[in-house]
């Protein structure tokens, strides 16, 4: 080889290693099925510490192979090591659980012993009164989550004797009207619409993602980016929800292959 041309090869892998070995600033952004805003980001080894804003959003000096630990009273803490994608495209995209608080175990009432027929006399109790032991009607259809709740209460439609909407025979509270001018009940919608997305791509995720990636390979620290990338389409919902698993998997095939081609562009 040529010493100019090994010239060019020593000079091309130096600059590499230096470009990694530097400190960079990374733009990134955090997900979460709760509030995303003043969560605490932390490097370490930079002294260097931030928040989110209130779209998750923040950046961060760093440097490869660096700890970034995201924490707040909400969420479980995480760890992310910045690798060389982060530091090539110097951006970087984290999910975080919600802390769910358990209780201390408390027993209630009489300690079983095992023995099932010493259990049977000792325990007393009466079945539970429901809606049809009284004959008063009762829903029987699926419980709302949280979400679905608040958005139900935000927006509720009150029947008055003599109050009128439009001919409609009732009269918005006054709870409601005031959460549509602030904003709270498209807000709430746009939450209730985020879970079921999240619930559908995590169902997606257990029921195909294993098959889909051994025909579709991708390494597996973007396999998440890619099935959020996914749950993005504004159409993902509409062409994955109650389908065929057949219709979800060419859904998948055609956004892996956007998301494929935005990485190449990307790259280049």
């Amino acid at each position: 080889m040529p010493i100019i041309q090994k010239f060019i090869v020593l000079s091309f892998i130096l600059s590499s290693f230096l470009s990694f070995s530097q400190v960079v600033e990374i733009s990134g952004v955090v997900n979460s099925l709760v509030e995303v805003e003043n969560i605490h980001v932390l490097n370490k080894a930079e002294q260097d510490f931030t928040i989110t804003n209130a779209k998750g959003e923040f950046k961060i000096k760093a440097k490869l192979n660096d700890t970034i630990r995201f924490s707040s009273l909400v969420h479980q803490s995480k760890y992310v090591i910045v690798d060389k994608n982060i530091m090539l495209f110097k951006a970087m995209r984290v999910m975080l659980e919600e802390q769910v608080n358990e209780l201390d175990e408390v027993v209630v009432g009489k300690v079983l012993t095992g023995n099932l027929f010493l259990d049977i006399n000792s325990v007393d109790s009466k079945a539970p009164i429901n809606f049809f032991d009284v004959g008063i009607p009762g829903y029987t259809g699926r419980i709302k989550t949280q979400s679905e709740r608040r958005l139900s209460q935000a927006s509720d439609l009150n029947p008055t004797a003599g109050g009128s909407l439009g001919g409609l025979g009732g009269s918005v509270s006054g709870d409601a009207l005031i959460n549509a001018i602030t904003g709270r009940t498209k807000m709430l919608k746009k939450r209730v619409a985020h879970e079921e997305s999240e619930a559908l791509m995590r169902n997606i995720k257990a029921r195909l993602a294993a098959d889909f990636f051994r025909s579709n390979p991708l390494e597996e620290e973007f396999r998440m980016e890619f099935l959020y990338f996914c749950a993005d389409d504004p159409n993902f919902v509409k062409r994955c929800k109650n389908q065929t698993d057949f219709n979800i998997l060419l859904f998948l095939r055609s956004k892996y292959q956007d998301y494929m081609r935005n990485r190449s562009e990307t790259k280049n």
